[in-house]
């Protein structure tokens, strides 16, 4: 299946009031299935960014040679969750000091990475970072990649609502249901009141 281009277009690209985030922190079926727990998050799609060539398939990225991170774009509504608030998430998350690896999965396309889309969330995700290596929230320095957003690729559709479709996958079962239970425990303020069990 072909993976499908979309260009950003900023502040305020997918309606009225809301903005674009673009975080990719390993396998992104993790990535998406805790940013969609968020209130005030209305999208998280599964994607690639940050590559050398044009509409990549999960195959072409799995090899690490096309230079992309398995990635997530994120619309949401800045008067319900703030930018700061989800480079909270994106930090607690995942292992953010790891060097282009999560758990098992390895290569460059696991990267932890964030792709800001204005100076503003660029200055916001530089502090956050500066601020956490000061105060030595982690063993070790913390290694994700701040760049400007590059196009973003949507994943085949197999990809998209992965954890909800195939909760019982070994994968979604052992690696992304514990890591999801935790992060509804350290954000239960921040989830969607009506949370489907397991989506």
């Amino acid at each position: 299946m072909n993976t499908t281009s979309v260009a950003n277009t900023g502040k305020g690209s997918s309606g009225a009031g809301l903005e674009k985030a673009t975080f990719g922190t390993g396998c992104f079926w993790c990535t998406e299935a805790m940013f969609e727990q968020l209130d005030g998050v209305s999208a998280a799609v599964s994607g690639y960014a940050g590559g050398k060539n044009a509409n990549p398939t999960y195959k072409e990225v799995c090899t690490g040679e096309t230079g992309h991170a398995e990635c997530v774009e994120v619309t949401y509504d800045p008067a319900k969750i703030t930018y700061a608030q989800l480079l909270e998430a994106f930090f607690r998350s995942h292992d953010p000091t790891s060097l282009n690896r999560q758990g098992a999965d390895v290569g460059t396309q696991y990267r932890s990475v964030i792709f800001y889309h204005n100076d503003e969330q660029k200055q916001l995700a530089e502090k956050y970072k500066k601020d956490l290596n000061e105060a030595k929230a982690y063993d070790k320095a913390i290694v994700t990649e701040i760049s400007p957003a590059p196009t973003f690729y949507v994943a085949e559709d197999y990809h998209q609502d992965y954890f909800a479709h195939n909760p019982d996958q070994a994968y979604c079962a052992f690696v992304i249901a514990p890591k999801l239970d935790k992060f509804k425990k350290v954000f239960k303020d921040k989830l969607k009141t009506n949370q489907v069990a397991g989506h």
